[in-house]
C-alpha cells in the first residue's frame, strides 16, 4: 500500500499539474528496480517531479548538477590519507543514496557518464580495487534537455539502454499553465513541506511483491510480438533487444501493482510501451530526416499488433 499511497497523495494534491502520468511511471520504475531518464525542455517541472517523489518516500535523496568539469570521483567518492590512523579512508560520493537526481546528465563528460551508468548497472562502485555496494532501493533519476546542442555530450545507445524507461514531459495545456501561474507560490511551498508517507522497509517489501504479479501466457506472447515487430518496421535500423522485452514486462507488472491488481492486462503493456522502447530503437537516417520519431514508430507498432482477448 505504501507506494500506492504516495502516488495517490502526489496526484490528489493538485500541485503536480498535468504530471500524473510522469509520477506514475517513475514510481512504477522504482518498484521495478529501474532507473529513469526524464527528457524535456527547461522549465517543465522535471526537477520538481523528482524532488516531490523523493520527499514522499522515506528514502535518502541527493542531487548532482552535472557539468562538463565534473569528475567520476565527484559522484562515486574517493580515498584520502588519514594522518591520525595512518590509513586511507573512503569518502563516499553522492551516489551512495537511495534516489539520486542527476540533473542535465548530458552536460557531464562521457567519462563521468560512464562511471555513473556503471554504478546503475552493477549497483556497486569500485575504488582502487575495493568494491562498495550501494544501498537498496537505488534509483537514478536523470534529466536532460533534448534540444541543446552546445556543451553537451549525448548519451550513446548502449548507455541509454541502462535506463528502464524514458519519460518525455512537455508543456502544460493553456488551462494547466494558467492554474500553475495562479498557484506557483503554493506549489513551491508544498514541495518543500512534503512529508514521507512510505517507509524504506515498505518500499523494499513492495519491490518483492511486484515480482509476484501474475502474467498470463497471452501477455508473454503479446510482449514478444511487439518486440519482434520493431525489428521488421521499415523505419527501424536496430530494433528492440530481449532486454527491452524484460523492461516491458517489469514495468507492466509494476503498473498493475500500482493499480491494485496482482495480474497484468494488455492495457498495462500499452501504458509502458513507449517509455520502455522509445529510447532503445535506432531509426534509419532517412526517416529521422523526415521527422519520424521513435515514439511514433512504437505507437504504429502498438496499433498493428493484435491485442490478446480476455
Amino acid at each position: 500500500m505504501g507506494v500506492r499511497q504516495a502516488y495517490s497523495m502526489l496526484v490528489e494534491s493538485g500541485y503536480l499539474i498535468e504530471k500524473e502520468r510522469e509520477v506514475k511511471l517513475i514510481l512504477a520504475a522504482l518498484i521495478a528496480r529501474g532507473h529513469v531518464l526524464i527528457e524535456g525542455v527547461p522549465g517543465v517541472a522535471k526537477t520538481t517531479i523528482a524532488k516531490s517523489i523523493a520527499r514522499s518516500l522515506s528514502l535518502e535523496f541527493k542531487r548532482v548538477q552535472m557539468t562538463p568539469d565534473l569528475l567520476p570521483m565527484d559522484i562515486i567518492g574517493y580515498k584520502i590519507f588519514d594522518q591520525k590512523t595512518g590509513e586511507f579512508k573512503f569518502v563516499k560520493g553522492p551516489i551512495f543514496t537511495n534516489i539520486l537526481l542527476a540533473d542535465e546528465i548530458n552536460r557531464a563528460s562521457p567519462r563521468t557518464q560512464s562511471a555513473l551508468l556503471e554504478a546503475m548497472q552493477e549497483r556497486q562502485v569500485t575504488v582502487e580495487g575495493e568494491t562498495f555496494r550501494l544501498d537498496e532501493p537505488f534509483m537514478v533519476l536523470a534529466t536532460q534537455n533534448p534540444v541543446e546542442m552546445e556543451g553537451v555530450f549525448p548519451l550513446p545507445e548502449a548507455q541509454l539502454d541502462r535506463f528502464l524507461i524514458k519519460v518525455e514531459t512537455g508543456y502544460p495545456s493553456t488551462k494547466g499553465f494558467m492554474t500553475m501561474l495562479k498557484r506557483i507560490d503554493e506549489i513551491e511551498a508544498w514541495v518543500e513541506s512534503i512529508k514521507p508517507v512510505v517507509s524504506r522497509e515498505e518500499v523494499l517489501n513492495e519491490i518483492k511483491s511486484v515480482k509476484d504479479v501474475r502474467v498470463d501466457e497471452a501477455i508473454y506472447q503479446y510482449i514478444a510480438a511487439l518486440v519482434e515487430e520493431t525489428r521488421r518496421h521499415s523505419a527501424v535500423r536496430l530494433g528492440a533487444s530481449p532486454r527491452s522485452g524484460i523492461a516491458i514486462l517489469r514495468m507492466a507488472k509494476a503498473v498493475a501493482y500500482l493499480e491494485g491488481r496482482n495480474y497484468v492486462i494488455p492495457d498495462d503493456v500499452k501504458q509502458v510501451l513507449v517509455p520502455t522502447l522509445s529510447h532503445r530503437l535506432i531509426l534509419n537516417p532517412e526517416f529521422e530526416i523526415e521527422g519520424v520519431s521513435a515514439s511514433r514508430v512504437v505507437e504504429e507498432i502498438m496499433s498493428k499488433v493484435p491485442v490478446p482477448k480476455p
